[in-house]
């Protein structure tokens, strides 16, 4: 199974590992080799901490290395899918009962964050643009009911 994500996306996934392997993994290694000089880890807090602390840190090394293994790595930029609404694709929206404009760019699930206007893959509101082009109107079910939405514009950048 391929993982989508944007060039954005995998550059911030691969710091999040350099980090991990090259800053929190060796200062987890020191902690506990510190802790372990204080003697009997049976009762030492620090210790247990740091054990902890590095199951996370390797748990999360492991997910990221196979998330990339299996990344899609797609580049907005580089699309040409004729106006529709893609996966990369930045979408202007016009809530038809607010006139609220919006913008949303539709990423992958690691990037998604609503309050930078990144919407994940699989998330309903990108499920309803996906397929659509400008003009058309897509139809959200939300909590507080259905909300329905104009595409303003489609941009690939």
């Amino acid at each position: 199974m391929t993982y989508p994500i944007t060039k954005r996306g995998a550059e911030m996934l691969k710091a999040e590992l350099h980090k991990l392997k090259t800053v929190e993994r060796p200062g987890v290694i020191q902690a506990i080799a510190e802790a372990r000089a204080q003697g009997d880890l049976s009762e030492n807090a620090d210790y247990d901490a740091a054990k902890e602390r590095q199951g996370f840190i390797e748990g999360r090394i492991a997910e990221i290395e196979g998330k990339l293994s299996a990344a899609q790595v797609i580049d907005p930029s580089t699309l040409d899918a004729g106006g529709r609404v893609v996966f990369g694709s930045t979408v202007e929206l016009s809530d038809e009962d607010s006139g609220n404009e919006m913008t949303y760019q539709i990423v992958g699930e690691d990037e998604a964050d609503l309050k930078q206007g990144l919407v994940n893959i699989s998330s309903p509101i990108a499920r309803a643009l996906i397929g659509k082009e400008e003009g058309d109107t897509a139809e959200v079910q939300t909590p507080g009911g259905t909300r329905r939405f104009e595409i303003v514009a489609v941009r690939y950048v």
